[in-house]
């Protein structure tokens, strides 16, 4: 066993908190069963208490008795997409306390694909509640760097699993209502998982759960951001009158302080996404501008955390 994951299964039964790796982004991680450690995570998170976390597991059997109904859609999408970055919304069981559920009657479980991630849930034998390592609202980490940039002395052990697959949050599901429906895109897409149950998922409505991601502004870096279509953007690098940096496909601009180009293909640009923005946003401008993505069904992710992030 991993002398690392012994050490931080150690700390999270004594009630710690872990930063571990998932393929999505890296976790803040704490026993899930266990109050003043989940109060800790909120603490040091800034996390408001009526906002849910995820609760992550080593496999589906562990992760359905959180569950008090498990409908056949969640075991059909547990088989193709677990370990995966899903995450199923369902209606929750006694064993899923008020404080990681915002207080609803839903909670939110995954089993993540990540190596280190699944050692670390297998040996502590039990849910790990894991928002991502950093203060809430801001751009989330994907690496270990990140996570020790954002938390410093807060959390008690940082497992460094190298920078993370995916890049960005594990697409939500809710399965706890009349019909499927997706609530925040991402790596698994809408298509994939209309394809895997043969059905069509329903529009996401304004009574749907709340969820992590779910606000307006998140994932959000500290210089004020804004997307822009790829037609305006020369305008508005000529209009601006404050050091700008920007995010855009193409090649430097001269008159642009601080510019980095992103890859044209969906999945490397999410991967990349967020080390992107922290970047940007140590480059001390007084401004980002983004150049939006097109509104394709294979942008969809990448397009929904650029759009929070801009508030």
């Amino acid at each position: 066993m991993n002398r690392d994951v012994a050490r931080a299964a150690q700390i999270l039964r004594a009630g710690g908190l872990v930063a571990f790796p998932t393929e999505t982004v890296y976790g803040l991680g704490a026993d899930a069963s266990n109050p003043k450690a989940v109060a800790r995570l909120y603490a040091v998170k800034r996390r408001p208490a009526d906002h849910p976390v995820i609760v992550h597991f080593d496999g589906a059997e562990r992760a359905f008795t959180w569950a008090r109904d498990v409908p056949e859609s969640a075991r059909t999408l547990a088989k193709r997409f677990w370990p995966g970055p899903l995450t199923m919304i369902l209606k929750r069981s006694p064993l899923a306390p008020d404080r990681i559920t915002g207080g609803q009657d839903n909670v939110g479980l995954r089993v993540p694909a990540h190596p280190l991630a699944h050692e670390l849930l297998a040996v502590f034998a039990g849910g790990i509640a894991a928002p991502s390592a950093n203060r809430f609202g801001l751009v989330s980490p994907t690496s270990a760097a990140h996570v020790r940039a954002d938390l410093a002395g807060d959390v008690d052990l940082v497992l460094d699993g190298g920078p993370c697959e995916v890049g960005i949050e594990s697409t939500i599901v809710e399965l706890s209502g009349a019909k499927p429906a997706v609530l925040r895109p991402g790596r698994i897409s809408a298509a994939e998982i209309e394809a895997a149950l043969d059905l069509v998922v329903a529009e996401k409505s304004v009574d749907v759960p709340r969820h992590p991601g779910g606000l307006e502004r998140h994932y959000a870096p500290r210089t004020p951001a804004r997307l822009v279509p790829v037609h305006e953007l020369d305008r508005e690098i000529a209009r601006l009158k404050d050091k700008v940096a920007v995010l855009a496909f193409s090649r430097p601009d001269e008159r642009v302080d601080y510019w980095l180009r992103m890859p044209r293909e969906p999945q490397a640009y999410a991967q990349k996404l967020y080390a992107a923005l922290r970047e940007l946003d140590s480059a001390q401008c007084e401004a980002m501008l983004i150049e939006a993505p097109p509104s394709t069904p294979e942008w969809a992710a990448v397009l929904d955390r650029l759009r929070r992030a801009c508030g």
